[in-house]
């Protein structure tokens, strides 16, 4: 009875229910009980019961009880003390994250080499030897001997038929498109660019200096700009507000900082030129003016608004901002340290993963939801 499917329930007429009701009015016992908790366990997979309940525990949270009101002021004295301490635990528990930014440090050093063999098996530089190639994937295992040759053989029909390439092409471009964090800001002109991307790499602060972390991208030579790296800074704070020191959770990044694009000309992707007639008030002429405005372009990244001293930005820029540092934080997390695996993709699988039994039981609900309007008499799907 409890993985009655939720549609059966939604056509039961109203015949059905008195056949249910009557029966349970003759068991009793035992029998009655555990026909109770099947009702309520179908009631519950009702997704509008569940919709009612919520609409009335969303009324409930974040409604003062007024017990902290009620409380002598003696014991209200005393609660002041707790929260003194916790104000306490908040400062300890910055200075927590900030061994933690030492440890990141510590063991960025330790990454570092290996990050630099990537790098240099991407632009071709160093070419790891059969023993560092030999990879053996879960399906291979199935796979018999001479299947296994017959796709070796088919491997290297299809290499002598390409041109012999150098490293692993368009290796960070391809990251970047697999990626929908990534690629939401990449536009076409942006990608014979991201090309010439050779390397990303993070960068910490000093020790003693004020926490941040700095992103360097390493272009080859191009004919875009003669910059070889751009850089992304981002400065953190791990200290709890003065004036809210409960909302403390971890270091935040306070700003951002890029750089100055050394652009050839005629080749800067984050302008584009427009053409505009203009009509003369008086005489009626018209004559067309020139103007350049902004373009859409990954490019962009590198000038992020600026934080004025105040902390105040406007909607439109506080967006931007936000956007920039989930991005900043996601390349410094998750890019960099796994990049051979959002080139395969499979770590976007794994992200993925995390989401599809919430998206499902989303589904779910929508086709519940379309199928009790379409099965209520009065339904109309006009309105």
């Amino acid at each position: 009875m409890a993985d009655i499917d939720n549609k059966d329930q939604a056509e039961m007429d109203p015949a059905d229910m008195e056949d249910v009701e009557e029966v349970e009015e003759e068991e009793t016992g035992e029998d009655e009980n555990s026909k109770a908790r099947q009702l309520t366990v179908q009631m519950m997979q009702n997704p509008q019961i569940l919709a009612a309940l919520q609409e009335r525990l969303d009324g409930l949270n974040g409604s003062p009880s007024g017990y902290m009101e009620s409380l002598p002021k003696v014991v209200k004295r005393r609660v002041n003390a707790l929260k003194n301490l916790q104000v306490k635990c908040a400062h300890i528990e910055a200075k927590f994250y900030e061994e933690v930014h030492e440890l990141e440090r510590k063991y960025a050093a330790l990454y570092q080499p290996l990050f630099d063999k990537r790098s240099d098996i991407v632009k071709a530089a160093y070419e790891p030897t059969d023993e560092e190639c030999e990879w053996k994937a879960d399906e291979e295992e199935e796979l018999t001997d001479e299947m296994k040759e017959k796709a070796k053989l088919e491997e290297e029909k299809k290499d002598e038929e390409k041109e012999d390439p150098k490293g692993i092409p368009e290796f960070w471009l391809t990251v970047f498109k697999n990626v929908d964090l990534l690629s939401d800001m990449l536009q076409e002109h942006d990608e014979p660019i991201l090309k010439h991307l050779q390397d990303i790499k993070v960068k910490f602060s000093d020790p003693g200096q004020p926490m941040s972390f700095t992103l360097e991208f390493h272009f080859e030579p191009n004919d875009f700009f003669t910059n070889t790296v751009l850089t992304k800074t981002y400065k953190m704070r791990s200290e709890p507000d003065e004036n809210d020191p409960f909302s403390f959770d971890g270091p935040e990044i306070m700003s951002c900082a890029g750089c100055t694009i050394e652009w050839t000309k005629g080749k800067n992707v984050t302008l584009k030129t427009i053409k505009k007639k203009q009509k003369h008030k008086g005489r009626g002429t018209v004559r067309t003016v020139t103007k350049t405005v902004p373009n859409d372009s990954f490019f962009n990244f590198f000038t992020p608004p600026e934080v004025p001293e105040n902390g105040e930005l406007d909607e439109d820029s506080e967006a931007i901002l936000a956007a920039d540092f989930e991005i900043g934080h996601f390349i410094r997390e998750r890019i960099v340290p796994r990049a051979v695996l959002y080139f395969t993709g499979e770590a976007i699988e794994d992200d993925d993963d995390d989401y599809d039994e919430e998206g499902e039981e989303a589904d779910d609900e929508e086709g519940e939801e379309e199928a009790d309007e379409e099965n209520d008499p009065d339904y109309d799907p006009k309105v």
